[in-house]
């Protein structure tokens, strides 16, 4: 009836690529403006278990900008709201969340949870984000950080590239120190 959802992203990729993407855990910590859009491509790309990490509810403030974020959605969990939403996409996938903020002092064990394959960072508080980057590290996790883009308006500008080769971003330059 449905069809294989994923059967042109395993014409484009192949068999044995996919299953790599289903074998995958990808924990994602921060469920704003960047974390629900990587949320959703994670989901469309058919990674087999994500972990979604965030205290957060979904405030009428976020509907500008966050993929969950609905009249309908409003005060509802953001990790619930996403779980749901991935659910939707692929009833296959694994989805755990954490309900908690990543503060630096806190125990970090309640969020590495199981052997991530890759960790995005999606977090705002530079803080908790170059905690996060130290732990993944620490552990010898793959970890996608995003820096700041506030008032950034030109999309075409934007770089995907190690933090180390950035120049103008002011997040990236605390993060390297």
């Amino acid at each position: 009836m449905n069809g294989d959802r994923f059967q042109r992203l395993k014409l484009l990729i192949g068999d044995e690529n996919f299953a790599k993407l289903t074998a995958a855990r990808v924990a994602v910590f921060g469920m704003g403006g960047v974390g629900s859009f990587a949320v959703e491509a994670l989901a469309r790309s058919g990674i087999g278990h994500l972990i979604l990490i965030d205290k957060d509810d979904i405030d009428a403030t976020n509907i500008n900008r966050q993929l969950h974020a609905l009249s309908s959605t409003i005060g509802r969990s953001k990790v619930e709201v996403m779980r749901q939403r991935i659910q939707d996409i692929n009833p296959s996938a694994k989805v755990d969340t954490i309900q908690k903020f990543f503060l630096p002092g806190e125990d970090v064990e309640d969020f590495f949870i199981c052997r991530y394959d890759y960790v995005v960072d999606a977090i705002d508080t530079l803080t908790a984000k170059i905690f996060l980057v130290e732990e993944c590290t620490r552990r010898g996790i793959k970890i996608i950080s995003s820096m700041g883009a506030g008032n950034k308006l030109d999309g075409t500008r934007f770089k995907v590239s190690d933090i180390y080769q950035t120049s103008v971003d002011p997040v990236a330059k605390v993060m390297r120190k």
